[in-house]
């Protein structure tokens, strides 16, 4: 990294997987923070981002990098070579299939009139690969960093509560959770009640002090 800016190179950046498909973290990677820039990366036949709809309203705009893939919106199909730009408004679902091996989609995304605010779901599949890789202090390095970067914002410290939960790290589990219920208890309750990612912690007494 040379000083005031940073070069990556899709085809060589780290990759760790997310819900049956291959995430390049690329916001994470460049600290950038303006928009929601993420890529993905499939060879022939496997999926490249998670089939979804964006219903917070964000639109995206699909750029294929490298390779080829086979783009399903709505209830159309479209093959797309390198050099094809996919938009694809909120609301509407999308999905992308690798037509050829070493295929690369890079997305931006946002909402309109609405300043971006990353959700920290990359940082938390980053830190959950290292975690399940025995990285436990570079996944904890990871949330640490998105704390420090969003310190009022709920999401940042539940994720990170979640996080330490798995880690099976009960006291900084708590700090983070305790955290996120102070600055939004209402948004907090219902994940509270039903995440999975904290049942290592609900037979301690400290958590039902956490649901009063």
């Amino acid at each position: 990294m040379s000083e005031g800016y940073e070069i990556l190179a899709l085809d060589e950046a780290e990759r760790v997987a997310h819900r049956d498909s291959t995430l390049i973290p690329v916001r994470y990677l460049l600290g950038f923070r303006p928009a929601g820039v993420n890529a993905w990366y499939a060879d022939t036949g496997d999926q490249l981002m998670p089939p979804h709809t964006e219903d917070s309203g964000n639109e995206e705009l699909y750029v294929v990098v490298q390779g080829r893939a086979t783009f399903t919106v709505g209830e159309e199909t479209k093959d797309a070579a390198a050099g094809t730009l996919v938009f694809v408004p909120a609301e509407v679902f999308r999905s992308a299939v690798a037509a050829e091996d070493g295929t690369i989609v890079f997305v931006v995304g946002g909402t309109v009139g609405q300043a971006f605010n990353a959700g920290g779901w990359e940082e938390f599949t980053l830190a959950e690969a290292y975690r399940h890789a025995g990285r436990i202090d570079d996944g904890r390095a990871v949330m640490e960093r998105m704390v420090a970067e969003k310190p009022d914002y709920w999401a940042a410290a539940y994720n990170a509560g979640c996080w330490e939960s798995m880690a099976g790290n009960p006291d900084a589990a708590f700090a983070h959770l305790r955290r996120a219920k102070e600055l939004n208890a209402e948004e907090a309750a219902p994940y509270f009640r039903e995440d999975t990612d904290l049942d290592n912690v609900r037979d301690d007494p400290r958590f039902q002090e956490l649901l009063g």
